[in-house]
């Protein structure tokens, strides 16, 4: 859809709408982590729901995504918050069309529409429908365009319906995007590690995971997971920018592929997404060639790459050693660091790791110690996280490393328990949340409890754990906020990096070459 470039308002150009585009959404007031409220004027918002706010091709975008029970014409409409006057927008509010496509989940439509022109530092609201039945208003706000730093949040596997108790599973979720947006309110991203739903066409799973009003708050980058597959309605409800969905990039039959490779920029970081369900019969390559030519293309502009997808493939739990894991540890370590992805961040497990600095699929420096809050990447140097369960619903217990299984996957030398690739592993089952903050050459990387023992934490709640604190000897769980594991990575070009990475280039060094 191309812009028209007629000017019609503050920071923004008009779309030109589209005939048979649809949208309208149920609202509920919101409340922007930065004290900003919301009005509802929803004239008829039975029709609409699933709202949720994506990330755009770059800072200046936002997509909106929705269902809606007509296949009218509908629009998302936008202005400065500052412009609207008793929750009503400016004559001259910016419209975008939304392209409306036959919904084959629930038989309506599914619809979804990319607001472009921003402006940063500004508040916006916004709206969708038409004349007459408009959806409740949200607001969210943009930050600096440019610049070294960058804020954003990334969660595992909130699986709804997981437990077997929809509603457990929600306000579990629900509970840590409050927590963590409450601590972080200046967060710019919302990161997907996958598994939004436990059955992938469940449409009651997929309200209780859209409920929390902070996913029309905050842009949220989706990531499909292996319980997202089976089914169109994980494409449905998140609309991605610069997506490949070709072949190679699904997994499945054609009536039920969703997902594909996408990628988008964010100030000085290339985020890459892939859809890791698709491994088999040439994928993997497929992925290693769309990534390879993002980075060709866009990774110049940027300081730092991170990749994004389900499959965590230094899993320190229950699929560790599972057939599809194991063959993406021998497709994907080497290209990785050939590209310069800096860092990886992955579901799928319900447990937490961070990985050593890894090169190759080898341990870059062998001298590196477990938990050390500090680490230079080195040439080709690439961490790796897991992000255990967001919302409660599952966890998973830590397993020992079993050459049986995998001889390339043994037992640390420096911590036996521990498999050779990780230099932290964890599970309390409380749920939790991964912090990243891009600080000019640096990252720095924290695993945030969002939850104590206590409700809601469904598995726990149910009786599916026998114990829940930091050990199976039953401490007491630590604090809400508190942090369960940090470390800060130097990268190429940071100052105390290169100080680091000269010193490990000495003979003593162990860097792999």
């Amino acid at each position: 859809m191309k812009l028209d470039n007629r000017a019609q308002g503050p920071g923004f150009a008009r779309r030109r709408l589209a005939s048979g585009a649809t949208a309208v959404v149920m609202g509920v007031t919101a409340v922007l982590g930065s004290g900003l409220t919301t009005a509802a004027h929803a004239a008829d918002g039975a029709q609409l729901t699933g709202i949720v706010l994506g990330v755009g091709a770059n800072e200046s975008q936002r997509v909106v995504s929705w269902y809606s029970l007509a296949n009218t014409a509908q629009v998302v409409e936008v202005a400065p918050t500052s412009r609207l006057v008793d929750g009503k927008f400016p004559a001259d509010a910016v419209t975008f069309p939304a392209t409306v496509a036959a919904n084959s989940v629930n038989g309506g439509y599914s619809a979804h529409a990319t607001i472009d022109g921003l402006k940063q530092n500004t508040a916006y609201s916004y709206r969708v429908g038409a004349e007459g039945s408009w959806s409740t208003t949200y607001s969210f706000k943009t930050q600096d365009f440019k610049g070294n730093n960058l804020d954003f949040l990334f969660f595992g596997d909130p699986q709804i319906g997981s437990s077997g108790n929809v509603a457990k599973d929600g306000a579990g979720w629900e509970d840590t995007l409050n927590v963590a947006l409450a601590a972080n309110p200046n967060a710019e991203l919302l990161v997907s590690g996958g598994d939004q739903v436990e059955s992938a066409n469940n449409e009651p799973q997929w309200d209780a995971f859209l409920a929390p009003d902070k996913l029309r708050q905050y842009p949220w980058a989706a990531t499909i997971g292996n319980h997202d597959v089976g089914g169109k309605a994980y494409e449905q409800h998140f609309w991605t920018p610069n997506t490949d969905r070709s072949a190679p990039y699904y997994n499945g039959a054609a009536t039920t592929r969703s997902g594909g490779d996408y990628w988008f920029t964010y100030k000085n970081v290339l985020f890459i997404d892939i859809n890791s369900n698709a491994y088999a019969s040439g994928s993997d390559a497929a992925h290693i060639g769309y990534i390879t030519d993002v980075v060709k293309k866009h990774g110049a502009d940027a300081k730092h790459t991170v990749l994004i997808y389900h499959h965590s493939i230094y899993s320190p739990a229950s699929h560790a050693n599972d057939s599809d894991n194991k063959q993406r540890r021998q497709d994907f370590p080497t290209a990785f660091s050939r590209l310069g992805v800096d860092l990886v961040l992955q579901g799928h497990d319900h447990s937490y790791s961070r990985s050593y600095m890894i090169k190759n699929g080898q341990k870059a420096n062998k001298d590196e110690q477990p938990a050390a809050t500090e680490v230079s990447q080195g040439p080709g140097g690439v961490i790796y996280v897991t992000a255990n369960s967001a919302s409660g619903s599952k966890y998973y217990d830590l397993t020992a490393p079993d050459t049986t299984k995998d001889p390339n996957f043994g037992p640390d030398p420096l911590n036996p328990k521990s498999h050779w690739a990780n230099s932290v592993e964890n599970q309390e089952h409380v749920r939790t949340y991964v912090k990243v903050q891009v600080r000019g050459n640096k990252l720095v990387v924290e695993n945030i409890r969002s939850g104590t023992c206590a409700a809601p934490n469904a598995a726990v709640e149910l009786g599916q754990e026998s114990w829940c604190g930091p050990d199976s000897g039953a401490s007491a769980a630590q604090p809400v906020g508190s942090t369960v594991d940090k470390v800060v990575i130097h990268s190429n070009g940071d100052d105390n990096g290169e100080a680091d990475v000269a010193a490990s280039a000495s003979p003593e060094s162990s860097w792999l070459q």
